[in-house]
């Protein structure tokens, strides 16, 4: 789908293309593709890129179009890696502004309904470019709070039973943060090359440059505060499985050599040769109270080392 906005205190849907300062195209169709194609003539070679999945953050410029790809966060589908990010390509001239990317997202529209709540104008193409990666850095915060929710979900779930199914939710999380860590950084390396652009120095807006810089780094730190505490959390309930699995080998030890004491009386007085109770009525009563006699006193010795 293919959106234009035009700059009137806030981004809003504008009507006739020409009068838009940003056109938005997200998932676009055949024909849509065509357009940006053959009517707007931006690169080939930069649709194709965006399209990659696992492109990363960069600048490039080619015949007057400068291409700028970030990667943006969004909530998944899939059940495995409920958090991922995608490429935001954003292809721009002197008198075109377009972003494109191949995955629904909220981000974009939040962004839209921000400028137009708090009628924000945008005074240029880096200027745009700004807000945007200001935009991706506060969701990534925003769905590092929903990953911690799920942290805390798995682990209360781990503390009452530790099964396969919670330590996989860990894992899915962990896989998250790692793909998250990767784009930031990717992130973070680009918004210092766009900060240390010589033509555009001086038209940056100061302020913004540092919320950029500030909302980034804060993304980055809350990231890794998470995947080190998930990392240290998967080592101890790791180390827990190792020790209850120990404990249960050790009693598992303790009752098969405690049910080997009967049997191994009962073997040495039924062997075919004189034992001086064969002819007693009581031997079998005999027998039986000595195996548990014996038992008895195995079980009090492991009890008292702590082996069962």
């Amino acid at each position: 789908m293919i959106t234009f906005y035009k700059n009137d205190n806030g981004l809003i849907p504008a009507q006739n293309p020409n009068e838009s300062c940003w056109i938005n195209a997200v998932s676009p169709t055949a024909e849509e593709i065509k357009y940006l194609l053959e009517d707007l003539k931006i690169p080939e070679a930069f649709y194709n890129d965006i399209e990659d999945i696992d492109e990363r953050p960069r600048l490039e410029t080619e015949n007057g179009w400068n291409l700028i790809i970030l990667r943006i966060p969004f909530k998944s589908n899939d059940e495995k890696l409920p958090f991922n990010t995608a490429p935001l390509g954003l292809i721009f001239n002197e008198d075109v502004f377009v972003s494109l990317c191949f995955q629904p997202n909220d981000m974009l529209e939040d962004f839209v309904l921000y400028t137009q709540r708090k009628k924000i104008a945008i005074a240029s193409h880096y200027d745009l470019v700004l807000k945007l990666l200001l935009s991706s850095s506060v969701w990534y915060q925003k769905y590092l709070k929903h990953i911690n929710q799920r942290i805390k979900l798995a682990e209360s779930n781990l503390e009452k039973s530790i099964k396969n199914e919670e330590l996989q939710a860990l894992l899915q999380i962990e896989k998250c943060l790692v793909f998250f860590i990767t784009s930031l950084k990717g992130n973070d390396i680009l918004f210092h090359r766009i900060k240390n652009l010589k033509n555009q120095k001086t038209d940056l807006n100061p302020d913004l440059v540092e919320d950029v810089e500030i909302e980034l780094r804060q993304a980055e730190e809350t990231t890794n505060v998470y995947s080190n505490i998930l990392t240290g959390m998967m080592d101890a309930y790791a180390s827990v499985i190792s020790n209850n699995l120990n404990v249960i080998m050790k009693r598992l030890t303790s009752i098969s050599i405690i049910l080997m004491i009967p049997t191994l009386v009962a073997s040495l007085y039924g062997m075919n040769v004189p034992n001086n109770l064969q002819a007693s009525p009581l031997g079998f009563w005999i027998i039986l109270l000595m195996s548990l006699l014996i038992s008895v006193l195995g079980v009090f010795i492991f009890k008292k080392r702590n082996l069962f």
